[in-house]
Protein backbone atom coordinates (compact mmCIF):
# COMPACT_ATOMS: atom_id res chain seq x y z
CA UNK A 1 0.00 0.00 0.00
CA UNK A 2 1.27 3.47 -0.85
CA UNK A 3 2.42 5.47 2.17
CA UNK A 4 1.27 9.05 2.65
CA UNK A 5 3.08 11.53 4.85
CA UNK A 6 2.33 15.04 6.04
CA UNK A 7 4.86 17.73 6.82
CA UNK A 8 6.73 20.73 5.52
CA UNK A 9 8.95 20.43 2.47
CA UNK A 10 12.02 19.49 4.49
CA UNK A 11 10.19 16.62 6.19
CA UNK A 12 8.82 15.33 2.90
CA UNK A 13 12.29 15.44 1.34
CA UNK A 14 13.89 13.66 4.29
CA UNK A 15 11.35 10.83 4.17
CA UNK A 16 12.14 10.20 0.51
CA UNK A 17 15.88 10.46 1.13
CA UNK A 18 15.85 7.94 3.97
CA UNK A 19 13.89 5.47 1.84
CA UNK A 20 16.83 5.49 -0.56
CA UNK A 21 19.41 4.81 2.14
CA UNK A 22 20.71 8.36 2.64
CA UNK A 23 22.00 8.56 6.21
CA UNK A 24 23.61 11.98 6.58
CA UNK A 25 23.48 15.57 5.34
CA UNK A 26 26.45 17.81 4.51
CA UNK A 27 25.81 21.54 4.35
CA UNK A 28 26.80 25.14 5.02
CA UNK A 29 24.09 27.01 6.88
CA UNK A 30 21.66 29.09 4.83
CA UNK A 31 18.18 30.39 5.49
CA UNK A 32 16.70 29.13 2.23
CA UNK A 33 17.10 25.51 3.40
CA UNK A 34 16.16 25.81 7.10
CA UNK A 35 13.28 23.29 6.79
CA UNK A 36 15.72 20.59 5.77
CA UNK A 37 17.73 21.28 8.94
CA UNK A 38 14.54 21.27 11.00
CA UNK A 39 13.56 17.88 9.63
CA UNK A 40 17.03 16.46 10.28
CA UNK A 41 17.20 17.89 13.80
CA UNK A 42 13.80 16.54 14.85
CA UNK A 43 14.51 13.10 13.37
CA UNK A 44 18.02 12.76 14.84
CA UNK A 45 19.38 12.62 11.30
CA UNK A 46 23.16 13.36 11.29
CA UNK A 47 24.01 16.80 9.93
CA UNK A 48 27.60 17.93 9.25
CA UNK A 49 28.43 21.50 8.36
CA UNK A 50 31.48 22.94 6.62
CA UNK A 51 33.17 26.27 5.97
CA UNK A 52 32.88 26.22 2.16
CA UNK A 53 30.12 24.64 0.09
CA UNK A 54 32.55 22.77 -2.13
CA UNK A 55 33.56 20.71 0.93
CA UNK A 56 29.93 19.74 1.53
CA UNK A 57 29.62 18.36 -2.00
CA UNK A 58 33.00 16.62 -1.81
CA UNK A 59 32.00 15.04 1.51
CA UNK A 60 28.78 13.77 -0.06
CA UNK A 61 30.79 12.45 -2.99
CA UNK A 62 33.18 10.59 -0.68
CA UNK A 63 30.20 8.84 0.94
CA UNK A 64 28.77 8.01 -2.48
CA UNK A 65 32.07 6.62 -3.75
CA UNK A 66 33.02 4.65 -0.66
CA UNK A 67 29.59 3.26 0.22
CA UNK A 68 28.12 2.96 -3.28
CA UNK A 69 24.91 4.73 -2.27
CA UNK A 70 23.60 8.29 -2.59
CA UNK A 71 25.44 11.10 -0.84
CA UNK A 72 23.58 14.30 0.07
CA UNK A 73 24.67 17.94 0.08
CA UNK A 74 22.30 20.79 0.93
CA UNK A 75 23.31 24.23 -0.37
CA UNK A 76 21.64 27.57 0.08
CA UNK A 77 20.59 29.75 -2.86
CA UNK A 78 22.86 31.71 -5.19
CA UNK A 79 26.49 31.59 -4.03
CA UNK A 80 25.79 28.45 -2.01
CA UNK A 81 24.96 26.58 -5.20
CA UNK A 82 27.65 28.20 -7.35
CA UNK A 83 30.31 27.44 -4.72
CA UNK A 84 29.34 23.77 -5.02
CA UNK A 85 29.59 23.48 -8.80
CA UNK A 86 33.20 22.26 -8.82
CA UNK A 87 32.12 19.45 -6.52
CA UNK A 88 29.17 18.62 -8.75
CA UNK A 89 31.45 18.58 -11.79
CA UNK A 90 33.92 16.25 -10.10
CA UNK A 91 31.04 13.94 -9.19
CA UNK A 92 29.90 14.04 -12.82
CA UNK A 93 33.32 12.99 -14.13
CA UNK A 94 33.60 10.37 -11.36
CA UNK A 95 30.10 8.92 -11.89
CA UNK A 96 29.27 9.52 -8.23
CA UNK A 97 25.58 9.37 -7.21
CA UNK A 98 25.41 12.67 -5.33
CA UNK A 99 22.19 14.62 -4.76
CA UNK A 100 22.49 18.36 -4.22
CA UNK A 101 19.39 20.06 -2.84
CA UNK A 102 19.60 23.77 -3.54
CA UNK A 103 17.66 26.54 -1.91
CA UNK A 104 16.00 28.99 -4.30
CA UNK A 105 14.51 32.47 -3.97
CA UNK A 106 10.68 32.48 -3.69
CA UNK A 107 8.88 31.83 -6.94
CA UNK A 108 5.96 34.15 -6.12
CA UNK A 109 8.42 37.09 -6.15
CA UNK A 110 10.53 35.84 -9.06
CA UNK A 111 11.95 38.72 -11.06
CA UNK A 112 11.55 41.22 -8.21
CA UNK A 113 15.12 40.99 -6.98
CA UNK A 114 14.90 38.72 -3.94
CA UNK A 115 18.08 37.90 -2.02
CA UNK A 116 20.27 35.52 -4.04
CA UNK A 117 17.65 35.21 -6.76
CA UNK A 118 19.15 33.13 -9.52
CA UNK A 119 18.09 30.35 -11.86
CA UNK A 120 20.61 27.63 -11.03
CA UNK A 121 19.50 25.04 -13.56
CA UNK A 122 21.34 26.41 -16.62
CA UNK A 123 24.57 26.27 -14.60
CA UNK A 124 24.20 22.80 -13.15
CA UNK A 125 22.41 21.01 -16.02
CA UNK A 126 25.61 20.33 -18.06
CA UNK A 127 27.25 18.56 -15.08
CA UNK A 128 24.31 16.55 -13.74
CA UNK A 129 22.23 13.63 -14.95
CA UNK A 130 19.01 15.28 -13.80
CA UNK A 131 18.26 18.87 -12.75
CA UNK A 132 14.83 20.13 -11.80
CA UNK A 133 13.06 22.93 -9.94
CA UNK A 134 10.32 21.58 -7.66
CA UNK A 135 7.59 24.23 -7.45
CA UNK A 136 5.04 22.32 -5.38
CA UNK A 137 5.52 21.05 -1.81
CA UNK A 138 3.59 17.85 -2.38
CA UNK A 139 5.76 17.08 -5.41
CA UNK A 140 8.99 16.94 -3.39
CA UNK A 141 8.94 13.18 -2.58
CA UNK A 142 8.32 12.34 -6.25
CA UNK A 143 11.16 14.61 -7.35
CA UNK A 144 13.63 13.21 -4.80
CA UNK A 145 12.79 9.64 -5.80
CA UNK A 146 13.14 10.41 -9.51
CA UNK A 147 16.45 12.22 -8.97
CA UNK A 148 17.99 9.44 -6.88
CA UNK A 149 16.82 6.79 -9.34
CA UNK A 150 18.61 8.69 -12.10
CA UNK A 151 21.72 9.09 -9.94
CA UNK A 152 21.96 5.34 -9.31
CA UNK A 153 21.15 4.18 -12.85
CA UNK A 154 24.33 3.38 -14.79
CA UNK A 155 26.13 5.35 -15.92
CA UNK A 156 25.81 6.87 -12.43
CA UNK A 157 26.24 10.53 -11.61
CA UNK A 158 25.12 13.58 -9.65
CA UNK A 159 21.65 15.12 -9.68
CA UNK A 160 20.26 18.47 -8.54
CA UNK A 161 16.93 19.68 -7.20
CA UNK A 162 16.05 23.34 -6.71
CA UNK A 163 13.58 24.04 -3.90
CA UNK A 164 11.94 27.49 -3.97
CA UNK A 165 11.44 29.08 -0.57
CA UNK A 166 7.66 28.66 -0.45
CA UNK A 167 7.84 25.04 -1.64
CA UNK A 168 10.24 23.91 1.07
CA UNK A 169 8.68 25.95 3.91
CA UNK A 170 5.04 25.07 3.18
CA UNK A 171 3.18 22.05 4.60
CA UNK A 172 1.50 19.40 2.46
CA UNK A 173 0.14 15.88 2.48
CA UNK A 174 2.03 13.82 -0.08
CA UNK A 175 2.45 10.30 -1.37
CA UNK A 176 5.81 8.65 -0.71
CA UNK A 177 6.58 6.82 -3.96
CA UNK A 178 7.47 3.16 -4.05
CA UNK A 179 11.11 2.79 -4.93
CA UNK A 180 11.52 1.71 -8.53
CA UNK A 181 13.91 -1.15 -9.04
CA UNK A 182 17.01 -0.54 -11.15
CA UNK A 183 17.32 -3.59 -13.33
CA UNK A 184 20.81 -4.61 -14.47
CA UNK A 185 21.49 -3.84 -18.11
CA UNK A 186 22.44 -6.94 -20.05
CA UNK A 187 25.07 -6.38 -22.70
CA UNK A 188 24.76 -7.69 -26.23
CA UNK A 189 25.69 -11.40 -25.90
CA UNK A 190 27.45 -11.32 -29.25
CA UNK A 191 29.64 -8.41 -28.18
CA UNK A 192 30.48 -10.17 -24.90
CA UNK A 193 31.36 -13.39 -26.74
CA UNK A 194 33.56 -11.42 -29.14
CA UNK A 195 35.40 -9.81 -26.21
CA UNK A 196 35.86 -13.17 -24.48
CA UNK A 197 37.24 -14.74 -27.64
CA UNK A 198 39.71 -11.92 -28.16
CA UNK A 199 41.00 -12.15 -24.60
CA UNK A 200 41.18 -15.93 -24.47
CA UNK A 201 42.90 -16.09 -27.86
CA UNK A 202 45.42 -13.33 -27.15
CA UNK A 203 49.06 -14.13 -26.53
CA UNK A 204 49.77 -11.11 -24.35
CA UNK A 205 46.49 -9.70 -22.94
CA UNK A 206 46.28 -7.05 -20.22
CA UNK A 207 43.32 -5.87 -18.13
CA UNK A 208 43.08 -2.29 -16.85
CA UNK A 209 40.25 -1.92 -14.32
CA UNK A 210 38.89 1.43 -13.16
CA UNK A 211 36.50 3.03 -10.72
CA UNK A 212 33.26 1.64 -12.18
CA UNK A 213 34.39 -1.87 -11.27
CA UNK A 214 34.13 -0.85 -7.61
CA UNK A 215 31.08 1.37 -8.10
CA UNK A 216 29.27 -1.44 -9.89
CA UNK A 217 30.14 -3.97 -7.16
CA UNK A 218 32.01 -6.03 -9.77
CA UNK A 219 35.27 -6.60 -7.88
CA UNK A 220 34.64 -10.32 -7.29
CA UNK A 221 33.60 -10.78 -10.91
CA UNK A 222 36.81 -9.06 -12.07
CA UNK A 223 38.93 -11.39 -9.97
CA UNK A 224 37.05 -14.41 -11.30
CA UNK A 225 37.54 -13.30 -14.92
CA UNK A 226 41.23 -12.55 -14.43
CA UNK A 227 41.84 -15.89 -12.72
CA UNK A 228 39.81 -17.91 -15.21
CA UNK A 229 41.58 -16.37 -18.20
CA UNK A 230 44.92 -15.85 -16.40
CA UNK A 231 45.26 -12.21 -17.47
CA UNK A 232 47.47 -9.69 -15.63
CA UNK A 233 45.52 -6.82 -14.07
CA UNK A 234 46.42 -3.16 -13.63
CA UNK A 235 44.09 -0.69 -11.95
CA UNK A 236 43.38 3.01 -11.65
CA UNK A 237 41.05 5.20 -9.58
CA UNK A 238 38.81 3.24 -7.23
CA UNK A 239 39.69 0.09 -9.10
CA UNK A 240 42.89 0.12 -7.04
CA UNK A 241 42.91 -2.76 -4.57
CA UNK A 242 40.46 -4.85 -6.61
CA UNK A 243 43.20 -7.46 -6.60
CA UNK A 244 45.38 -7.24 -3.47
CA UNK A 245 49.07 -6.50 -4.14
CA UNK A 246 50.08 -10.07 -3.26
CA UNK A 247 47.74 -11.60 -5.87
CA UNK A 248 49.78 -13.34 -8.62
CA UNK A 249 47.88 -11.45 -11.33
CA UNK A 250 48.06 -8.01 -9.66
CA UNK A 251 50.50 -5.58 -11.24
CA UNK A 252 51.24 -1.90 -10.69
CA UNK A 253 54.82 -1.09 -11.69
CA UNK A 254 55.14 -2.81 -15.06
CA UNK A 255 52.37 -0.96 -16.90
CA UNK A 256 54.65 0.59 -19.52
CA UNK A 257 56.19 -2.80 -20.34
CA UNK A 258 52.74 -4.39 -20.41
CA UNK A 259 51.14 -1.86 -22.71
CA UNK A 260 54.14 -1.82 -25.04
CA UNK A 261 54.06 -5.60 -25.41
CA UNK A 262 50.34 -6.36 -25.21
CA UNK A 263 48.38 -7.62 -28.21
CA UNK A 264 44.97 -7.11 -26.51
CA UNK A 265 44.26 -4.39 -23.94
CA UNK A 266 41.02 -4.81 -22.00
CA UNK A 267 39.87 -1.58 -20.34
CA UNK A 268 37.06 -2.16 -17.84
CA UNK A 269 35.02 0.54 -16.14
CA UNK A 270 37.14 3.56 -16.96
CA UNK A 271 37.26 5.93 -19.94
CA UNK A 272 39.90 5.92 -22.65
CA UNK A 273 41.11 9.36 -21.59
CA UNK A 274 44.46 11.09 -21.02
CA UNK A 275 45.30 8.65 -18.21
CA UNK A 276 45.30 5.80 -20.74
CA UNK A 277 46.93 7.52 -23.71
CA UNK A 278 43.45 8.22 -25.12
CA UNK A 279 43.14 4.53 -25.95
CA UNK A 280 46.16 4.48 -28.27
CA UNK A 281 48.03 1.28 -27.42
CA UNK A 282 50.00 0.90 -30.64
CA UNK A 283 49.14 -2.27 -32.53
CA UNK A 284 47.20 -3.82 -29.67
CA UNK A 285 43.50 -4.43 -30.15
CA UNK A 286 41.30 -2.70 -27.57
CA UNK A 287 38.37 -4.23 -25.72
CA UNK A 288 36.45 -1.49 -23.91
CA UNK A 289 33.95 -2.77 -21.34
CA UNK A 290 31.62 -0.11 -19.94
CA UNK A 291 28.52 -0.01 -17.76
CA UNK A 292 26.35 1.92 -20.22
CA UNK A 293 26.36 2.56 -23.99
CA UNK A 294 26.94 6.28 -23.34
CA UNK A 295 30.42 5.44 -22.05
CA UNK A 296 31.69 3.89 -25.25
CA UNK A 297 34.62 5.88 -26.56
CA UNK A 298 33.83 7.94 -29.64
CA UNK A 299 37.42 8.73 -30.59
CA UNK A 300 38.66 5.14 -31.02
CA UNK A 301 37.28 2.05 -32.71
CA UNK A 302 37.59 -0.85 -30.23
CA UNK A 303 37.68 -4.44 -31.39
CA UNK A 304 34.83 -5.15 -28.97
CA UNK A 305 32.83 -2.88 -26.66
CA UNK A 306 30.31 -4.69 -24.43
CA UNK A 307 28.10 -2.21 -22.55
CA UNK A 308 26.04 -3.24 -19.55
CA UNK A 309 26.22 -4.53 -15.99
CA UNK A 310 29.91 -5.12 -15.33
CA UNK A 311 29.24 -8.07 -13.03
CA UNK A 312 27.33 -9.88 -15.74
CA UNK A 313 29.90 -9.13 -18.43
CA UNK A 314 32.90 -10.15 -16.32
CA UNK A 315 31.14 -13.30 -15.14
CA UNK A 316 30.50 -14.21 -18.77
CA UNK A 317 34.19 -13.70 -19.53
CA UNK A 318 35.12 -16.03 -16.66
CA UNK A 319 32.70 -18.64 -18.02
CA UNK A 320 34.00 -18.45 -21.60
CA UNK A 321 33.61 -21.97 -23.00
CA UNK A 322 36.10 -21.68 -25.87
CA UNK A 323 39.79 -22.49 -26.16
CA UNK A 324 42.25 -20.41 -24.19
CA UNK A 325 45.86 -19.56 -24.96
CA UNK A 326 48.31 -20.22 -22.14
CA UNK A 327 49.41 -16.84 -20.75
CA UNK A 328 51.89 -18.17 -18.19
CA UNK A 329 55.00 -16.95 -20.01
CA UNK A 330 53.51 -13.48 -20.46
CA UNK A 331 52.56 -13.22 -16.79
CA UNK A 332 56.04 -14.38 -15.79
CA UNK A 333 57.66 -11.80 -18.10
CA UNK A 334 55.65 -9.01 -16.50
CA UNK A 335 56.43 -10.32 -13.01
CA UNK A 336 60.15 -9.92 -13.72
CA UNK A 337 59.59 -6.31 -14.79
CA UNK A 338 57.31 -5.71 -11.80
CA UNK A 339 59.84 -7.05 -9.31
CA UNK A 340 62.66 -5.00 -10.82
CA UNK A 341 60.56 -1.84 -10.62
CA UNK A 342 59.60 -2.62 -7.02
CA UNK A 343 63.27 -2.97 -6.12
CA UNK A 344 64.01 0.44 -7.63
CA UNK A 345 61.05 1.95 -5.80
CA UNK A 346 62.20 0.42 -2.52
CA UNK A 347 65.54 2.20 -2.86
CA UNK A 348 63.81 5.53 -3.55
CA UNK A 349 61.39 5.08 -0.62
CA UNK A 350 64.35 4.51 1.71
CA UNK A 351 66.35 7.54 0.53
CA UNK A 352 68.12 9.35 3.40
CA UNK A 353 68.54 12.61 1.51
CA UNK A 354 67.80 16.00 3.04
CA UNK A 355 65.79 17.84 1.80
CA UNK A 356 63.37 14.94 1.93
CA UNK A 357 62.38 13.32 -1.35
CA UNK A 358 58.64 12.68 -1.72
CA UNK A 359 59.27 8.97 -2.23
CA UNK A 360 60.61 8.69 1.33
CA UNK A 361 57.31 9.97 2.73
CA UNK A 362 55.47 7.14 1.04
CA UNK A 363 58.06 4.63 2.20
CA UNK A 364 57.30 5.63 5.78
CA UNK A 365 53.54 5.75 5.22
CA UNK A 366 53.56 2.17 3.94
CA UNK A 367 54.88 1.11 7.36
CA UNK A 368 52.01 2.67 9.33
CA UNK A 369 48.94 2.45 7.07
CA UNK A 370 46.56 -0.40 7.89
CA UNK A 371 45.23 -2.58 5.08
CA UNK A 372 41.80 -0.98 5.38
CA UNK A 373 43.06 2.61 5.71
CA UNK A 374 41.38 5.12 3.39
CA UNK A 375 43.95 7.25 1.61
CA UNK A 376 42.88 10.47 -0.07
CA UNK A 377 44.90 12.30 -2.69
CA UNK A 378 44.43 16.06 -3.03
CA UNK A 379 47.19 17.57 -5.09
CA UNK A 380 49.12 17.40 -8.32
CA UNK A 381 52.82 16.58 -8.20
CA UNK A 382 52.85 15.24 -4.62
CA UNK A 383 49.83 13.00 -5.18
CA UNK A 384 51.38 11.62 -8.38
CA UNK A 385 54.00 10.03 -6.14
CA UNK A 386 51.21 8.53 -4.03
CA UNK A 387 49.79 6.82 -7.09
CA UNK A 388 53.18 5.31 -7.79
CA UNK A 389 54.29 4.22 -4.33
CA UNK A 390 51.10 3.33 -2.46
CA UNK A 391 49.34 0.08 -3.32
CA UNK A 392 45.88 -0.18 -1.72
CA UNK A 393 45.33 -3.64 -0.28
CA UNK A 394 41.53 -3.54 -0.41
CA UNK A 395 39.03 -2.13 -2.89
CA UNK A 396 37.19 1.04 -1.92
CA UNK A 397 40.08 2.52 0.05
CA UNK A 398 41.49 5.06 -2.43
CA UNK A 399 40.00 8.48 -3.19
CA UNK A 400 41.44 11.02 -5.60
CA UNK A 401 39.92 13.87 -7.63
CA UNK A 402 39.59 11.68 -10.73
CA UNK A 403 39.88 12.79 -14.35
CA UNK A 404 38.50 16.29 -13.71
CA UNK A 405 41.58 16.93 -11.55
CA UNK A 406 39.91 19.41 -9.19
CA UNK A 407 42.02 20.46 -6.21
CA UNK A 408 40.28 21.11 -2.90
CA UNK A 409 38.69 17.69 -2.43
CA UNK A 410 40.83 16.86 0.59
CA UNK A 411 38.90 18.04 3.63
CA UNK A 412 35.48 17.20 2.17
CA UNK A 413 36.63 13.71 1.19
CA UNK A 414 38.17 13.33 4.66
CA UNK A 415 34.89 14.27 6.32
CA UNK A 416 32.90 11.83 4.19
CA UNK A 417 35.45 9.06 4.75
CA UNK A 418 35.52 9.57 8.52
CA UNK A 419 31.72 9.58 8.71
CA UNK A 420 31.68 6.38 6.64
CA UNK A 421 34.35 4.62 8.68
CA UNK A 422 34.60 5.88 12.29
CA UNK A 423 37.22 3.27 13.24
CA UNK A 424 39.57 3.26 10.25
CA UNK A 425 42.68 5.28 9.53
CA UNK A 426 41.85 8.23 7.26
CA UNK A 427 44.92 9.81 5.66
CA UNK A 428 44.86 12.85 3.36
CA UNK A 429 47.87 13.29 1.07
CA UNK A 430 47.97 16.96 0.20
CA UNK A 431 50.23 19.18 -1.83
CA UNK A 432 51.01 22.57 -0.34
CA UNK A 433 49.23 24.16 -3.28
CA UNK A 434 46.09 22.11 -2.67
CA UNK A 435 46.19 23.10 1.01
CA UNK A 436 45.09 26.58 0.02
CA UNK A 437 41.73 25.31 -1.24
CA UNK A 438 40.24 23.54 1.76
CA UNK A 439 42.49 23.61 4.82
CA UNK A 440 40.12 25.94 6.68
CA UNK A 441 37.70 23.03 6.87
CA UNK A 442 40.00 21.42 9.43
CA UNK A 443 37.96 23.60 11.79
CA UNK A 444 34.84 21.69 10.73
CA UNK A 445 36.59 18.38 11.44
CA UNK A 446 37.80 19.58 14.84
CA UNK A 447 34.44 20.98 15.90
CA UNK A 448 32.59 17.82 14.92
CA UNK A 449 35.24 15.50 16.42
CA UNK A 450 36.27 13.87 13.15
CA UNK A 451 39.99 13.04 13.46
CA UNK A 452 42.06 12.51 10.31
CA UNK A 453 45.75 12.60 9.44
CA UNK A 454 46.91 15.12 6.83
CA UNK A 455 50.36 14.77 5.27
CA UNK A 456 51.46 17.85 3.33
CA UNK A 457 54.27 17.58 0.82
CA UNK A 458 55.63 21.10 1.19
CA UNK A 459 58.06 22.06 -1.57
CA UNK A 460 57.03 25.72 -1.74
CA UNK A 461 56.03 25.60 -5.40
CA UNK A 462 53.28 24.57 -7.79
CA UNK A 463 55.35 21.56 -8.86
CA UNK A 464 53.07 20.42 -11.64
CA UNK A 465 53.47 23.83 -13.32
CA UNK A 466 56.88 25.17 -12.32
CA UNK A 467 59.02 22.38 -13.76
CA UNK A 468 57.16 22.04 -17.09
CA UNK A 469 57.08 25.80 -17.57
CA UNK A 470 60.82 26.06 -17.03
CA UNK A 471 61.35 23.24 -19.49
CA UNK A 472 59.14 24.94 -22.09
CA UNK A 473 60.21 28.58 -21.68
CA UNK A 474 63.39 28.61 -19.63
CA UNK A 475 61.63 30.53 -16.85
CA UNK A 476 58.52 30.27 -14.71
CA UNK A 477 55.97 32.71 -13.31
CA UNK A 478 53.06 32.35 -10.87
CA UNK A 479 54.49 29.04 -9.69
CA UNK A 480 56.03 29.89 -6.30
CA UNK A 481 54.53 29.59 -2.82
CA UNK A 482 55.99 30.62 0.52
CA UNK A 483 58.86 28.23 1.25
CA UNK A 484 58.63 26.20 4.48
CA UNK A 485 55.22 27.63 5.36
CA UNK A 486 53.95 26.23 8.68
CA UNK A 487 50.73 24.54 7.64
CA UNK A 488 50.88 22.57 10.88
CA UNK A 489 50.51 25.80 12.83
CA UNK A 490 47.40 26.63 10.79
CA UNK A 491 45.87 23.33 11.86
CA UNK A 492 46.92 23.90 15.47
CA UNK A 493 45.29 27.33 15.45
CA UNK A 494 42.08 25.71 14.19
CA UNK A 495 42.04 23.32 17.14
CA UNK A 496 43.95 20.36 15.74
CA UNK A 497 47.61 19.51 16.09
CA UNK A 498 50.67 18.95 13.95
CA UNK A 499 54.38 19.34 13.40
CA UNK A 500 56.90 20.17 10.70
CA UNK A 501 59.41 17.52 9.60
CA UNK A 502 62.63 18.51 7.85
CA UNK A 503 64.74 15.34 8.31
CA UNK A 504 63.97 12.01 6.70
CA UNK A 505 64.75 10.14 9.91
CA UNK A 506 62.02 12.03 11.76
CA UNK A 507 59.22 11.00 9.41
CA UNK A 508 58.31 7.67 10.98
CA UNK A 509 57.89 8.92 14.55
CA UNK A 510 55.90 11.94 13.32
CA UNK A 511 53.47 9.75 11.39
CA UNK A 512 52.97 7.44 14.36
CA UNK A 513 52.18 10.44 16.57
CA UNK A 514 49.71 11.67 13.97
CA UNK A 515 47.75 8.43 13.85
CA UNK A 516 47.68 8.20 17.65
CA UNK A 517 46.56 11.81 18.18
CA UNK A 518 42.78 11.43 18.03
CA UNK A 519 42.38 14.91 16.50
CA UNK A 520 43.00 16.30 13.01
CA UNK A 521 46.79 16.23 12.81
CA UNK A 522 48.94 17.69 10.03
CA UNK A 523 52.45 16.46 9.30
CA UNK A 524 54.09 19.24 7.31
CA UNK A 525 56.98 17.65 5.41
CA UNK A 526 59.54 19.96 3.83
CA UNK A 527 60.39 18.28 0.52
CA UNK A 528 62.99 18.86 -2.16
CA UNK A 529 61.63 21.44 -4.66
CA UNK A 530 63.96 20.13 -7.37
CA UNK A 531 62.46 16.64 -7.22
CA UNK A 532 59.94 16.57 -10.07
CA UNK A 533 57.66 13.64 -10.82
CA UNK A 534 58.53 12.29 -14.29
CA UNK A 535 55.60 12.64 -16.65
CA UNK A 536 54.62 13.34 -20.22
CA UNK A 537 52.41 16.33 -20.90
CA UNK A 538 48.69 15.91 -20.23
CA UNK A 539 47.83 19.18 -21.96
CA UNK A 540 46.88 17.54 -25.26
Amino acid sequence: MTERIEGHGGELALAALRAYGVREMFTLSGGHVFPLYDAAHKAGFPLYDVRHEQSAVFAAEAVAKLQRRPGLAVLTAGPGVTNGISGLTSAYFNASPVLVLGGRAPQFRWGSGSLQEMDHLPLVAPVTKHAETVFSTDDIPRAVTAALTAALTPHRGPVFLDLPLEAVFSVADAELPTLPGIAPVEADPGEVAKAAGLIAGATRPVIIAGSDVYAGDAVDALRAAAEALQVPVFTNGMGRGALPPEHPLAFAKARRVALKGADVVVVVGTPLDFRLSFGDFGDARVVHIVDAPSQRAGHVEPAAAPAGDLRLILTALADHPGDRVDHADWVAELRVAEDAAKARDAEEMAAETDPIRPARIYGELRKVLARDAVTIGDGGDFVSYAGRYLEPAQPGTWLDPGPYGCLGTGMGYAMGARVSYPDRQICVLMGDGAAGFSLMDVESLVRQKLPVVIVVGNNGIWGLEKHPMRAMYGYDVAADLQPELRYDQVVTALGGAGETVAKAGDLGPALRRAFDAGVPYLVNVLTDPTDAYPRSSNLA
